[in-house]
């Protein structure tokens, strides 16, 4: 079974040139073809006729799943998930730090050709000690998680040290992974944004969407991963 997936930071659908462009997003997302995609930094009114997130669905033939993290004045802001595959259990969960921007993890199951998969798909904050208590969530969600033939986790962690004690952390549940650069789009040189996948072996192939579109769409590119299981 084939399966693609991917993490996209998508800015509030503004591009580096200050424009606030949805179509854009959605050709790219539409370019990448995944079955599965974690957004981050998602702006949208779910009770406007011009919803954010449900024209990114309708335009990539998805079902979104929102994971807001704040209320907004104009709307609901955070996390979302767009999937084509049928899911059976959705969990949103809270992992905000006190005294900092609110985050969250969206959590589904859902089953492929009588294969359990579990996907964890969150945002992560600035700081270090934020990032290392919500960190200590992820581990005890995935410790505690039924077995599944394929866990996968992704979305954007804003780790910026190659060798840091969160990345070292997940090696030792999944291995290490690799790490191509996605931020800034223009000249990328940080890896903030990554997928994890166990067994390993699942992975066939990862690789960042550097088209010339993707790099003026957001200020992230997209992670790509083809799974096969």
């Amino acid at each position: 079974m084939a399966l693609r997936i991917a993490t996209y930071n998508i800015h509030r659908c503004i591009g580096r040139d200050g424009v606030e462009n949805p179509q854009r997003i959605a050709a790219v997302l539409r370019a990448m073809d995944a079955d599965l995609v974690a957004l981050q930094e998602v702006a949208f009114d779910p009770d406007a006729p011009g919803n954010r997130l449900r024209f990114l669905a309708d335009a990539t033939g998805a079902q979104a799943i929102p994971g807001p993290t704040l209320l907004e004045a104009k709307g609901r802001y955070g996390n979302a998930l767009l999937s084509r595959k049928a899911i059976g259990e959705v969990r949103r969960i809270d992992i905000s730090v006190p005294e900092r921007e609110p985050r969250g993890i969206i959590q589904i199951v859902l089953e492929i050709r009588q294969k359990k998969v579990v996907m964890l798909a969150t945002h992560l904050g600035l700081s270090f000690a934020e990032r290392r208590c919500q960190m200590g969530r992820i581990m005890t969600i995935l410790e505690s998680t039924p077995a599944a033939d394929v866990t996968i986790l992704m979305g954007d962690f804003n780790e910026w040290f190659r060798w840091g004690r969160l990345r070292r952390r997940l090696h030792w549940i999944f291995g290490v992974f690799p790490a191509p650069a996605t931020f800034p789009s223009r000249h990328p040189f940080l890896a903030l944004d990554r997928i994890w996948v166990r067994p390993f072996k699942a992975l066939t192939a990862m690789r960042v969407d550097s088209s010339a579109l993707a790099r003026v769409a957001s200020d992230h590119l997209p992670l790509v991963a083809d799974l096969s299981f």
